[in-house]
């Protein structure tokens, strides 16, 4: 009876030794478990605490510069001179001496028409106004000596003059037949063939001046009174940079009564490449200069409720004192500054407020900013700004 008591002692001892070794073991996982829930825990806040990662930016300083003041246009570029070549009378084209785009003087015969039947009958008129001639002199010789009457006299010099102003007659009408180009000029594309039969004021090629060429542009009512004669004008074909420069000759007086819009003319000394007919973008130089200050146009964020920038500035804590990063150096946040832009010229845009210079601006990475973000500035990468820039064109 003893040595059952005593076994089941024995067992009752070992199972309450697993027991309290699986009470201990539960509890150091536990233990473990809340280590790591708080470790968790405290690294959330102080996550929370430190904020996002800071995003990586390029900055640029907002800069002053002065710029002169222009007014903008399109404008055409018109010849000084420039008009269809046509034929005065009508004939059957009977010899071309000039070709498309050919450079011609004043008076060079550009088209003859056929007139073989009027210059035959020219010799006739030259022939009789000859024999006239002779008759005149006879007729002149004998009323010295008085033996002929005056009338007789009257009747060879109406003959003569008759037959004269015949044969002048037909060679003007034979000139009618040669077209010359009536001022120094290019000629543009021939648009008739050989043994083309042309009606009066049918169209030969076109001419055009080479000396004087002018842009003519127009400009509002509100801007026409900064203008006067004399103003440089520069010139582009919407690439950057100017092409050429004109100077305005003429301002017209009067407005369209549509657009209230006034024409001004340019003379232009150079064309530089450029061609009559063309469309052109205009920038009147006024003689002002003004002070701006400006950004790059990459800094821009636009939006339907306004334009803005991130300005860069040192994190501050609540007691406004610099906060540094985990490298020692200033901690940086960017703040949203809404602007009002003005003018934009090559790679940069006006602020008329908001900006001041010398502030840095965010110019790379902006779209991925909000007001507040940390940043890290790296501009070991920058793109260049330029106010004229010249892109390669690939």
């Amino acid at each position: 009876m003893s040595l059952l008591r005593t076994r089941r002692h024995q067992k009752v001892v070992r199972y309450f030794v697993v027991m309290v070794g699986v009470v201990l073991l539960l509890g150091g996982l536990g233990g473990v478990k809340v280590a790591q829930i708080k470790s968790l825990i405290a690294y959330g806040h102080a996550a929370a605490a430190a904020g996002p990662p800071p995003e990586v930016v390029g900055t640029r300083e907002a800069k002053e510069d002065t710029w002169e003041n222009r007014l903008f246009s399109v404008g055409t570029i018109n010849p000084g001179r420039g008009v269809t070549v046509s034929n005065d009378a009508a004939g059957v084209v009977s010899a071309i001496k000039f070709q498309s785009g050919q450079t011609v003087r004043r008076g060079q015969v550009l088209v003859e028409l056929d007139s073989r039947v009027e210059r035959a009958q020219l010799a006739s008129l030259r022939a009789q106004a000859g024999l006239a001639r002779v008759s005149a002199g006879r007729t002149r010789a004998l009323f010295k000596d008085s033996a002929v009457p005056k009338a007789q006299l009257d009747n060879a010099e109406s003959a003569l003059q008759s037959a004269t102003a015949n044969a002048a007659a037909l060679q003007a009408q034979i000139d009618r037949k040669i077209v010359r180009a009536p001022f120094d000029g290019r000629l543009g594309i021939r648009l008739i063939n050989l043994g083309q039969y042309l009606n009066p004021g049918t169209a030969i090629t076109d001419l055009q001046s080479a000396d004087a060429n002018y842009i003519d542009f127009t400009l509002p009512q509100q801007q026409l009174r900064q203008l006067a004669v004399g103003m440089v004008v520069r010139i582009n074909e919407g690439l950057p940079g100017p092409r050429a420069e004109a100077a305005i000759s003429a301002i017209d007086p009067t407005l369209d009564p549509v657009t209230r819009s006034g024409r001004v003319r340019a003379a232009l000394s150079k064309m530089d490449g450029l061609s009559p007919g063309m469309f052109v973008n205009v920038s009147v130089v006024l003689p002002e200069k003004r002070s701006v200050t400006m950004v790059g146009a990459t800094s821009l964020i636009h939006a339907s409720f306004g334009d803005s920038v991130f300005v860069v500035e040192d994190r501050k804590d609540d007691k406004g004192a610099a906060v540094t990063g985990p490298d020692g150096m200033p901690a940086k946040v960017a703040r949203q500054q809404f602007v009002k832009t003005g003018e934009a010229r090559g790679d940069f845009v006006e602020i008329l407020e908001g900006v001041k210079p010398g502030q840095e601006i965010v110019s790379q990475g902006a779209f991925k900013l909000r007001s507040g973000a940390p940043v890290r500035v790296n501009n070991a990468v920058k793109v260049e700004a330029m106010l004229a820039p010249h892109p390669e064109n690939r």
